[in-house]
């Protein structure tokens, strides 16, 4: 087991001692993957070792927008990112002290306790794998499934898609994600008197919510640009407030980078015959 994951409270070490590790064969696994999903890994190569999780109790700080004007938060949007980042990069030195190649399935949550209004408990959570080694040195596959940072890849893919994805030629990379707190505009109390009783789009609203979105997805894109991905695959967008004020919500959205297992990889693409009755 690595000695340099000095972030780790010593529980979190004392457990990762008695888990399946490379140095360690006759520990235990253990998994939060369904009995399914715990088959699909192990077919696709993969070995189970161990749940590995990582934890960041933040404060978040407040910041105001301005009554009339759509605008981000970046005060919020930079803690919220922070906050998730911290809690990934200690799941991913668990993984590190078991010297496993990835994490799979992995969950990002948020809670919040009672005792700190303004704290949140950013919590990341997986089953850390290792590869068996006729993945890591036949068939064309990488001799490393880690990251080029050296990192263990992280995927939020169901046990069913990771194995559907490897049998496709592509491997998970990271998960990225992008997130924008944003401040959608009070509208004037004349204009909403005007509307009563009419169908109409609201313009301002929408170009809000448009545009936060879209810088969520933008900086999802880039963290893929710097993970030299090809791609992201299942994509989700979550909208939360965590109870700021009515007119701010922050967009996150969170994919898993993928790479071809092969430079010259290609997925063939299927004949597909139509027939004049279907």
């Amino acid at each position: 087991m690595s000695t340099q994951n000095q972030d780790l409270p010593q529980h979190a070490l004392e457990r990762l001692r008695g888990l399946r590790s490379q140095g360690n064969p006759e520990g235990v696994f253990t998994s939060d993957l369904s009995v399914n999903e715990y088959l699909l890994v192990r077919e696709a190569g993969f070995e189970p070792i161990g749940m590995v999780m990582g934890s960041s109790v933040y404060h978040i700080g407040v910041q105001v927008g301005r009554w009339g004007q759509n605008m981000e938060l970046d005060n919020l949007t930079q803690a919220m990112y922070h906050a998730r980042e911290l809690a990934m990069s200690r799941m991913e030195e668990e993984a590190d002290a078991l010297g496993a190649d990835g994490i799979v399935g992995v969950r990002l949550n948020i809670n919040r306790y009672e005792w700190g209004a303004d704290l949140a408990e950013f919590i990341a959570i997986g089953t850390a794998v290792v590869a068996r080694p006729e993945l890591t040195h036949g068939d064309g596959a990488p001799k490393s499934f880690r990251t080029f940072r050296n990192k263990p890849f992280t995927s939020d893919l169901s046990g069913q898609d990771f194995w559907t994805l490897l049998r496709s030629g592509y491997r998970p990379l990271s998960m990225v994600m992008g997130t924008c707190v944003y401040h959608v505009a009070h509208q004037g109390f004349m204009k909403t008197l005007a509307q009563v009783g009419q169908n109409q789009e609201q313009p301002n609203f929408t170009q809000a919510l448009y545009d936060a979105r879209e810088l969520a997805m933008e900086r999802m894109q880039a963290e893929a640009h710097e993970e030299r991905a090809e791609g992201i695959v299942g994509v989700h967008i979550d909208e939360g407030s965590y109870g700021w004020a009515s007119h701010i919500i922050e967009f996150f959205a969170v994919g898993t980078a993928v790479t071809p297992l092969r430079a010259d990889h290609t997925i063939p693409t299927p004949n597909l015959v139509l027939s004049l009755n279907d």
